[in-house]
């Protein structure tokens, strides 16, 4: 007979680290209970609380590997791999937040992911689906206004390296699933803000070429101007951070992989958003993301599985598309073509569906609402009504655990200190069609300082979209078929 010990290390196995996911008719009358889909979880709270007394690794050498290592026949498989690190792993990245305590970086994480959402709403109530497209106009060089930044720390939170010219010079990005260009500080710098890295020259690169104003490549760009016949552009982020310089070809290394002929912006006046970063690797749904450069040698595909720490990954091309997994269709929103909108239909707590009508979670003919994919936001967004029938039905099924007051953005908190492990409800998505993503401990309940204070991970917002955010994301891999109009969650994790 199985000792009860040894039977609460086998149920913490089962279900502290896997995410499930199932297919569940529409029709069923009773979502969720079957024996692939548990109710309940063991949650590891003495094992997070350690963690959270443990600094992150404050520094990589830049001549560290962070290259996955392949041979010829990995590209024959049309897949290339990257490995990819939170923040606080990097070198430089966030300076301030590697001397301070759990409960400093938490709260730096919250400032940032405020004005993460703040920036992105507003972006997205702001684009109109009738557009001009752009044009062109002669322009003094340090065109446009400029904007103040409020913002002493950068705000990306997943970072990638990758090579930049011939021969390649090896730079920090962040990633961002909702931005549709490529850019890096370049020499001369008229301003730039301290990088990891040193600052990209592209004098030095046998590979860049500028681009003329008169480009087709320049006509994608929604905010280019001329100067002296080569294309310049701006970019204004959501904290109100920015970068502006020229818009120029150049090579890209992944590895061994070199991909010529990519646009990128070369900036030579930045500042604020990304800290540590030396620019940003955009992978949205636009022809001048990085996805969207690489056509058809990746497919339109790509995989990520992040991590908060250790190392997750970044892969393109559809040699990375996994068997198993479950798909879910994107929805696309004239609005906001750069955003991965998926349709969701109802939340779960401990097996129940809440009764949270579904055109809470809809995206209106105008563009308005839906559900958006984010790796640069952190705390998954609720409209307020669907947030609040969520939260209640997690109290409901928590009324043993100790309520504390609310930490932040968080009003649902728990005072853990006491316990080893404790029992709790599972949390799924109900995606449109079907499949079912059941979500970890570790996704939803996080520690918001060392001594043992957890909260529910989400939060409400009253206007935009609902944002699937990181920390739901995390640890579970994620495949991008933009191609063919889906997302994929699982089967492997990481």
């Amino acid at each position: 007979m199985v000792s009860s010990p040894v039977l609460v290390m086998v149920l913490m196995l089962l279900h502290l680290r896997l995410p499930t996911i199932i297919t569940s008719s529409a029709s069923s009358a009773n979502y969720g209970h079957t024996p692939h889909h548990p109710d309940f979880q063991h949650f590891n709270v003495k094992e997070i609380i350690a963690e959270t007394k443990t600094p992150p690794t404050q520094f990589i050498s830049q001549h560290q590997d962070l290259w996955e290592t392949h041979d010829e026949s990995s590209h024959d498989q049309g897949k290339w791999e990257l490995k990819l690190l939170h923040r606080d792993r990097i070198a430089g990245a966030t300076e301030s937040s590697l001397h301070h305590n759990y409960h400093d970086r938490f709260l730096d994480l919250m400032k940032r992911d405020a004005r993460r959402v703040t920036g992105l709403i507003r972006r997205l109530t702001a684009n109109t689906s009738t557009g001009t497209g752009p044009s062109h106009h002669e322009v003094d060089e340090d065109f446009g206004s400029e904007v103040v930044s409020g913002m002493d720390q950068g705000s990306g939170e997943y970072f990638v390296r990758i090579g930049v010219g011939s021969p390649p010079t090896s730079q920090y990005m962040v990633i961002d699933s909702g931005s549709d260009i490529v850019w890096v500080q370049c020499q001369p710098c008229n301003q730039c803000y301290r990088q990891a890295d040193p600052v990209f020259d592209p004098a030095d690169s046998a590979s860049f070429a500028g681009v003329s104003c008169s480009s087709a490549v320049c006509d994608r760009l929604q905010n280019a101007n001329c100067h002296a016949g080569g294309c310049r552009y701006e970019l204004s982020y959501n904290d109100g951070s920015y970068t502006k310089g020229t818009l120029a070809l150049e090579t890209i290394s992944l590895g061994s992989t070199k991909i010529q002929n990519v646009a990128i912006g070369c900036g030579h006046t930045n500042r604020g958003m990304f800290i540590g970063a030396a620019g940003l690797l955009g992978l949205g749904g636009g022809s001048m993301s990085f996805v969207g450069q690489l056509g058809g040698q990746a497919g339109g595909a790509f995989s990520y599985c992040l991590v908060s720490r250790g190392t997750g990954s970044l892969e393109f091309g559809r040699g990375a598309m996994p068997m198993g997994a479950a798909w879910v269709p994107l929805i696309r929103n004239p609005r906001a073509p750069s955003f991965y909108y998926v349709g969701l239909s109802g939340l779960g707590v401990g097996g129940v569906r809440v009764p949270i009508p579904e055109d809470v979670f809809g995206l209106t003919e105008a563009g308005n609402g839906g559900v958006v994919m984010d790796t640069g936001t952190a705390v998954t967004r609720l409209p307020e009504l669907g947030y609040q029938m969520f939260r209640d039905a997690y109290f409901a099924q928590t009324g043993n655990l100790p309520r504390v007051s609310g930490v932040s953005i968080f009003d649902a908190c728990y005072d853990l200190s006491g316990f080893v492990t404790v029992r709790v409800p599972t949390v799924s998505f109900y995606f449109s069609g079907g499949p079912v993503l059941t979500l970890p401990g570790k996704n939803f309940l996080i520690p918001v300082n060392d001594e043992g204070t957890f909260c529910f991970a989400f939060a409400p917002s009253s206007s935009g979209p609902s944002i699937i955010g990181n920390i739901q994301q995390e640890g579970i891999q994620i495949t991008i078929d933009g191609a063919n109009g889906f997302v994929g969650f699982g089967p492997n994790v990481c």
